[in-house]
């Protein structure tokens, strides 16, 4: 099989034109191309009236030896590379323990799923509820301004990607196409099979609820146990090892092999495993707002005659911002078409993240603008202190949009003239419960109000209209990435101090986002199976 790399055609092509440009590639007749399929398809926007598609594509040809000899020194064109998953290892026939994933998010459920497919029947416990029990739980506090801390945008089946833009693609290197295996399990769960070759795939909150159930049912078929509503509150730590996990329950169970798949908000779960001298280091995150403006607006910028085209789609942005602070402002979890929503999981907070369904059809474009930080310059002194950062931020939101959950709010113009906003323009904030205009100036840090000051207006050169007066901001977003990473080694994946346990995913340090957690637990869960059949 050969791969063919960027080919370049009209936005408005004929289906033909891709079989016609390989065979002029190629240079063969059309009876020696047997068979070709999309591998990837991305596109160039840079010129709105000249918008291009770009293909890679898997070729099946008659002549395959002479043509990777004719095209050795082309960098375009090669055997196209195994991308099949391979399993490590196969769980014996008589399993002496069984390991244990706790958490349920991305990370989780595919270190589950692995472990499952391998014959290790996992025992998985999630704090939170199934994810239509779940589901109803978070609506709760969207409508209702009733928060529950154990089932929420942050807490349940699915973790929070669950209710975000579903984004499937990320920066990780991945030499063993781990990915791979995550988009083509996607698939069989209910994922449109687009996700295997858009340049850009997501799949939007509704579709990864029910692919979600269908994941945890293969894991169960496959002789894993999965167990809602079941947080551990202790991990029994022996001369350096793992013996066990208590539940709040009380229950305890006996194992040597723990996965730690927490998501970034397991701040109690955190104090634990510091308490029980687990080796954890505070890291790097961002904080800031959410800005809303019309899809339509983002569309015309990005996409200029072309906005609106349906294959397209709504346009997304990515813009970043150095400041003569010495900050960094980058736009963060950008969501065409979607809603920015309450994701807090402690009371008498509030968190605001961002979301979209597979269609992205809803009148506002939304993006986290946030600003770097560190532990050496803004939270030093303990490994946990960036989780007291957060919980300042959050309160003092809560505080600013009246105490109801509300979000505080306040329109670009205003913001950056130093007033209190008092009424709505054109674009009207999407987040529920509710926003509470008001002055964002003590929603955040100094320098962080200084930074997205200086960071809108140069946007505004990138994107017309994104510093517009009537633009929407609302705080805060605090969780961009955990605030500690919990250290492994490089080879075993195990805690830096502690044997038998493997931390993993966004919670632990070593992803972000929904691509990047699973394919860490993969990663995790080869790292068990090879450890178990040793």
């Amino acid at each position: 099989m050969l791969r063919i790399t960027e080919i370049k055609l009209p936005l408005d092509h004929p289906e033909s034109a891709l079989k016609a440009e390989i065979i002029r590639r190629l240079g063969i007749a059309s009876d020696d191309l047997v068979h070709y399929s999309v591998f990837r398809r991305s596109h160039d926007a840079r010129k709105h009236d000249a918008i291009v598609f770009i293909y890679s594509v898997d070729v099946e040809v008659k002549n395959e030896a002479a043509l990777l000899q004719k095209f050795k020194k082309n960098n375009h064109i090669g055997l196209a590379p195994d991308m099949s998953y391979q399993f490590v290892a196969k769980a014996p026939a008589t399993l002496k323990e069984r390991p244990v994933v706790i958490g349920l998010g991305p990370c989780g459920m595919f270190a589950g799923l692995i472990l499952a497919q391998m014959g290790f029947r996992p025992i998985i416990l999630e704090r939170g509820k199934a994810v239509r029990e779940r589901t109803k739980d978070t609506w709760g506090l969207w409508r209702k301004h009733k928060l529950n801390p154990e089932s929420n945008v942050q807490f349940g089946e699915g973790g929070a990607g669950t209710f975000s833009d579903g984004k499937l693609y990320s920066q990780i290197k991945d030499p063993k196409y781990l990915g791979r295996k995550v988009l083509t399990e996607f698939v069989k769960a209910g994922a449109p099979p687009e996700i295997l070759y858009v340049g850009r795939p997501h799949i939007g909150t509704f579709r990864l609820v029910g692919m979600v159930e269908q994941i945890r049912a293969s894991i169960e078929a496959l002789g894993g146990e999965i167990r809602f509503q079941s947080r551990v509150d202790d991990i029994d730590i022996e001369n350096g090892k793992v013996r066990g996990v208590k539940l709040a329950s009380g229950e305890y169970l006996e194992t040597g092999h723990v996965v730690l798949a927490l998501g970034h908000s397991a701040r109690d779960t955190f104090q634990m495993l510091y308490d029980r001298g687990v080796y954890i280091e505070a890291k790097p995150f961002s904080i800031g707002f959410r800005i809303e403006h019309p899809q339509t607006m983002i569309d015309r910028c990005r996409l200029g005659p072309n906005a609106g085209n349906p294959v397209l789609g709504a346009a997304d942005y990515k813009l970043v911002h150095h400041c003569s602070n010495g900050r960094s402002v980058y736009s963060f979890c950008m969501c065409p078409g979607g809603t920015v929503v309450a994701a807090t999981s402690e009371p008498n907070r509030v968190v605001t993240n961002g979301m979209s369904q597979y269609s992205r059809n809803e009148r506002n474009a939304n993006s986290g603008i946030v600003v770097g930080i560190s532990p050496e310059q803004d939270y030093p002194g303990h490994p946990l202190a960036g989780i007291e950062f957060q919980r300042r931020w959050e309160s003092r939101a809560f505080e600013l949009g009246g105490g109801t959950y509300e979000a505080p709010g306040q329109l670009v113009g205003d913001f950056l003239a130093g007033r209190p906003s008092t009424k709505l323009g054109e674009v009207v904030p999407s987040y529920t419960p509710g926003v509470h205009l008001t002055d964002l100036a003590t929603a955040l840090p100094d320098y962080a109000i200084e930074a997205i000051r200086e960071a809108l207006p140069a946007f505004d050169k990138q994107i017309k209209g994104f510093a517009r007066e009537d633009a929407v901001l609302t705080g805060v977003e605090t969780r961009t990435s955990s605030p500690i990473r919990i250290k492994r080694h490089d080879d075993t994946l195990q805690s830096l101090n502690v044997q038998g346990l493997y931390p993993a995913g966004e919670g632990a340090g070593y992803a972000g986002g929904i691509l990047s957690a699973a394919v860490d637990g993969i990663k995790v869960a080869e790292a068990v199976a090879l450890d178990m059949t040793r």
